[in-house]
Formats: C-alpha cells, sequence, structure tokens
C-alpha cells in the first residue's frame, strides 16, 4: 500500500486542532464517511448541514451544503486526496471530484483538511489540520472561528455516536 505523505503542519500557514475524545477511532470514521450522520453534527449550531454527498475513494467527491441560522445556503465541494480507514481522511477544496480544478469557494480561501486518528486508551487521539495557501487565508479561517467551530462540530460529533 502506497501512503500519502502528509507533511507537518506549518505555523504561518497552518490550523490544527487535537482533542482527546472518549469514542473508538471507528466510531468517529462512521460520523465522518455516512452522509445521514455528517448532517447530524458537521455544522456547529445553530448552523446546519442540510446536505451531503460522499464518494469515499481519492478523486471521490466530498460535497456538502451548510445553512446559516438566516437560511442562507453555502455549498462546498471538493474531493479526497487519502482514505485510510479509521486512520485518516484527507480532501481539499480546492480540487473538485476527479482532482479537477475548483472555482473559488464561498470562503474565498482553497484548503485542504487532514482529519488523523490514533487509539488512546478506550478513545481516539483526534487530529484535524487545515492546510491554507498562504498566510492570509489561515488568518481568515482563524477569525472565522476555526477552534471554537471546530471544536462545538467535535463535541457534536462525540455526542451523537455515543448514541448511535
Amino acid at each position: 500500500m502506497i501512503r500519502a505523505n502528509i507533511h507537518s503542519p506549518d505555523s504561518d500557514l497552518d490550523l490544527t486542532f487535537t482533542r482527546i475524545v472518549d469514542v473508538p477511532a471507528h466510531l468517529i470514521w462512521r460520523a465522518w464517511t455516512e452522509p445521514e450522520l455528517i448532517k447530524k453534527w458537521f455544522t456547529p449550531a445553530p448552523w446546519k448541514t442540510v446536505d451531503c454527498e460522499i464518494d469515499l475513494r481519492p478523486g471521490g467527491i466530498f460535497r456538502t451544503m451548510m445553512r446559516s441560522p438566516e437560511g442562507q445556503d453555502f455549498p462546498n465541494i471538493g474531493c479526497f486526496l487519502d482514505v485510510i480507514e479509521n486512520e485518516r481522511l484527507v480532501w481539499t477544496a480546492a480540487l473538485g471530484p476527479g482532482f479537477r480544478p475548483a472555482p473559488e469557494n464561498k470562503m474565498g480561501f482553497p484548503f485542504t483538511a487532514v482529519i488523523a486518528l490514533a487509539p488512546h486508551g478506550a478513545g481516539t487521539k483526534y487530529s484535524a489540520t487545515v492546510f491554507h495557501a498562504d498566510k492570509e487565508g489561515r488568518d481568515r479561517h482563524a477569525a472565522m472561528g476555526f477552534a471554537e467551530g471546530w471544536g462545538k462540530a467535535l463535541d457534536q460529533l462525540v455526542a451523537l455516536m455515543k448514541n448511535v
């Protein structure tokens, strides 16, 4: 098996969120890879994820539709780059399905996200790293509430998967 070599985060360009959670990796994996589950936790409340499409393979689509509390829809489309079951999921908004260049997204900056899962006792070490093309994109994402938003979404994921 050939594995992608994911570089270490660059503090000038990337944002990282790490937490130990008391849910096993296989349940976190399900939450990230089953569209009906993603719609229940992916967007920090009061935002909602109202639609999701996943083709879980490199080059496959990862599409979500987020809805603001005011009812405005925010489509997000990208593609998976690396898929290692129960370990790592990598996708990018810089490319669309089939690795085709993507049009500019509504967030206004391209990014690549890495979700890494590692066993930790009865739970999981959960790490999310988002790579940005430049410092401006990184700063804009941080100002949007990266750490708070990803933390709240993870809390929602954990609560959901404890009841599945």
